[in-house]
């Protein structure tokens, strides 16, 4: 079972899957069954039940997902002031460590390659 395709991930609140884990253990229902009935991955359950298991109901708690927070902004087209500048600095940054690195970056979109400035004369 798996989500339609462009489709978005389902995020589970912590009262859900304590929910969910106390159903499991509560009332012996297998864990395949109850996962079809939640409409979640056999996996999925056993890994809440597992980590509730060993770890208690906090484990149960959804971690903040790490990530680019400048990833959504560059194709986004309503930019706040702050917004545009943090996202030129952000890109500033990421080039100057590239320089700093000894390459740059030659052709445009598909056709990007990296150099390395060793081997190339930049004059």
């Amino acid at each position: 079972m798996g989500r339609p395709k462009g489709g978005t991930n389902r995020i589970w609140s912590q009262e859900e899957k304590l929910r969910i884990v106390n159903r499991y253990l509560d009332e012996g229902i297998s864990s395949v069954k109850l996962a079809k009935e939640e409409h979640i991955s056999d996996g999925m359950l056993r890994q809440w039940i597992r980590s509730y298991l060993n770890e208690g109901p906090d484990s149960l708690v959804n971690k903040r997902k790490t990530g680019n927070p400048f990833a959504a902004l560059h194709t986004s087209k309503i930019l706040s002031e702050e917004e545009r500048l943090r996202l030129i600095i952000a890109k500033q940054e990421i080039e100057i460590e590239r320089l700093k690195k000894e390459y740059f970056v030659k052709g445009d979109g598909a056709q990007k390659v990296f150099v390395i400035t060793k081997d190339v004369s930049l004059k």
